[in-house]
């Protein structure tokens, strides 16, 4: 097998810009901007849909902790409910990986389109509160108890979707943290991006080790990407709570629509 280094090297300017418009992604809406990424690096590059989701992933590391550090600089980041979805995180992209091989995922794909879609129409007729002071930690040992198993499963749940659809954590993590733990809307970006970076760590640490990507190429993206995450989160800390709801539940739509398409192409 060819590795990722042997490949034909993309133009540094196409790699930056589609770093520069992950970041902007990554910070404003608190996910890993390899929504945009991906099919970016598939379309300005010539990278295969492989190729162009490890070096996604590499990218997304240093956006996801420059983006989480001015959240937090911001009192907008939950480090310990962070924690633990990354947790669960690692777990379910384990297992996500393996079922991806074992089960047919054809009416799972289609379920989570479903579920994309609603909570994108949520977020419309329900737009999330500004501002937010994290979870309330000291209300009792059974409802922390409580709290940190439903923390845990998040990420379960989020690194299955992730193994299994290649759909990113934030996706699912924003939303529920709005929906499932009151979160306010930026507090739930910022901790997201939180989570996200043990994930990409480890994820990003196996690829390069199996040759499965260029660690320049994923540098030049991750550099860009990391330079507009800070963009990314001064507009969202600008944008209406509102406003912001709408364009996360539009982000939603397009994740759905490119898993619709990828469901109709695939084999039956």
């Amino acid at each position: 097998m060819t590795s990722a280094g042997a490949l034909p090297r993309p133009p540094v300017w196409r790699l930056a810009v589609v770093g520069l418009l992950g970041g902007v992604l990554s910070g404003l809406f608190g996910v890993g901007g390899g929504i945009v990424m991906v099919p970016l690096l598939v379309l300005l590059t010539g990278m295969d849909q492989k190729r162009a989701s490890t070096t996604s992933l590499l990218a997304i590391l240093p956006a996801s902790i420059a983006g989480s550090v001015t959240y937090f600089v911001g009192g907008q980041v939950d480090l310990l409910a962070g924690a633990l979805v990354a947790v669960g995180g690692i777990v379910g992209a384990w297992a996500g990986a393996r079922l991806l091989r074992r089960i047919p995922v054809g009416w799972l794909r289609w379920t989570f389109i479903v579920l994309l879609v609603a909570v994108a129409v949520r977020l419309v007729l329900v737009p999330p509160a500004r501002g937010g002071n994290g979870l309330d930690w000291g209300s009792g040992t059974a409802s922390t108890v409580l709290t940190v198993l439903a923390l845990i499963a998040l990420g379960v749940v989020m690194g299955v979707a992730s193994g299994l659809f290649g759909i990113g954590g934030g996706l699912v993590m924003v939303p529920s943290f709005i929906a499932l733990f009151s979160l306010g809307d930026l507090l739930a970006k910022g901790t997201s991006l939180a989570a996200m970076i043990p994930t990409a760590a480890s994820g990003s640490l196996t690829n390069l080790r199996g040759g499965m990507v260029s660690l320049r190429d994923g540098l030049v993206v991750g550099a860009a990407a990391t330079a507009a995450s800070f963009g990314g989160v001064a507009l969202a800390f600008l944008l209406p709570a509102t406003v912001a709801a709408w364009l996360f539940a539009a982000l939603l739509v397009i994740a759905a629509a490119q898993l619709a398409v990828r469901a109709l192409r695939a084999p039956r």
